[in-house]
This record gives C-alpha cells, structure tokens and sequence, in this order.
C-alpha cells in the first residue's frame, strides 16, 4: 500500500505508467482530490529506472502533465541497478524482464537493493494454462499479431520479437524457481486472463 513510509522502485517503466498508479492509488486511500498535486510529505517515494532515456522523457512529460512533481527518474540497467544494498521496500517490474539478456541477474538485483521484509512484484506475459485456449491463442500470436503489427504500425519484426519472446519467456513454474533461487521467501503467481499474464511475488526475510 503505497504510503510516504515506503520507498517504491518501478524498473523498465520508463514511461511511468505503474509510477502513475502508486500515485493515483496513493491518492485515493488519502482522499486526495485527482485535480490536485500531493504534498510532498504526502507523495509516495518513488524512483523509476530504465535503460532508455528516451522512453524516460516520454514518462517525464507524461509526469509533468498530471502533476506528479515527486518522482524520481533514473537511468540504469536492471542487471546491475545504481543503487546501495536495501535501499527499498517494493520492487516492481511490468513487462520488462522478458526482454532482459540475463532474467537471474535482473531478479537478483530486484533481492538485493530492496531491504528485509520487501516486496518483489513482476507482471508479465505467461503460459495459458487451458491446453485448447493455449492452443488458439498461440495459432493468434503467431499468425495474427505480427500481420497487424505491419498493417497498423508497418513495422513487421517488432511484433514479430514480441510473440517470440513470450513464447521463449519461462513458464510460471519456472519463473518462480528463478526467484526462490535468487533468495526470495514466499514466492507465489496469480494468474490473470488464463495465463496470459501472470503477477508473480516473493519477499525478502531479514534472516538472508
């Protein structure tokens, strides 16, 4: 729950989209008005992280239109993050550890920057779980999604590298080894559109 007590870190969300919503949300459980911009004391301390500084531009604008003055934007690498030991509470990454060269790396750095008791939260797209869904939707990506990513945005092998990277993305079952392996306690998914995407979580014990 976002509150001014925590310190929230959104990696690869250069655009600030999950920024926002710790914000909005934020707001909210204040009773902060959406047309007003939130005290300082009041804001949420969030850092977001990416690679690309020119998707952080778009997020900087996009931030300055709503009027969240509080955040904080900063360029790295989510395999070797430019942050000191324990320096947050929740880690958060959405869509962006599927186009990592590394995923082990990028989910020990997630343990290691985020302090005793925190929070690892990763959304990204999964296995469907039904075997005839997952049949369909497959036969989709594949045939479908890189033909209208020519005819809606002309660019054929972006979409192309979106299908394929799902499809090479580990499994839910999988993913969670991952994490468990890098020292995360409690590590569970919820599954959302039958696997299309999956939330997956773990926390960091003071004891390692």
């Amino acid at each position: 729950m976002p509150t001014d007590k925590l310190k929230y870190l959104d990696v690869a969300g250069g655009t600030g989209d999950i920024a926002f919503r710790l914000i909005k949300y934020a707001k909210h459980i204040n009773g902060v008005p959406e047309v007003i911009d939130m005290k300082p004391l009041m804001a949420p301390d969030v850092t977001v992280c990416d690679i690309s500084p020119s998707m952080m531009e778009v997020g900087k604008a996009r931030a300055e239109e709503l009027g969240f003055s509080s955040i904080q934007w900063i360029e790295g690498n989510a395999e070797n993050l430019p942050f000191n030991d324990n320096s947050f509470d929740v880690y958060t990454i959405a869509f962006g550890i599927r186009n990592c060269t590394h995923i082990e790396k990028v989910v020990s750095e997630a343990y290691r920057v985020l302090r005793p008791w925190g929070r690892f939260y990763c959304l990204e797209f999964s296995k469907v779980e039904n075997n005839l869904f997952r049949k369909l939707y497959n036969a989709y990506s594949m045939q479908l999604i890189p033909v209208i990513g020519q005819l809606v945005a002309g660019d054929w092998n972006s979409y192309k590298y979106l299908v394929e990277s799902i499809r090479k993305f580990p499994d839910q079952e999988e993913f969670a080894h991952i994490i468990t392996q890098s020292g995360f306690d409690g590590v569970d998914w919820i599954n959302y559109s039958n696997g299309i995407v999956s939330v997956h979580m773990g926390y960091k014990t003071p004891s390692k």
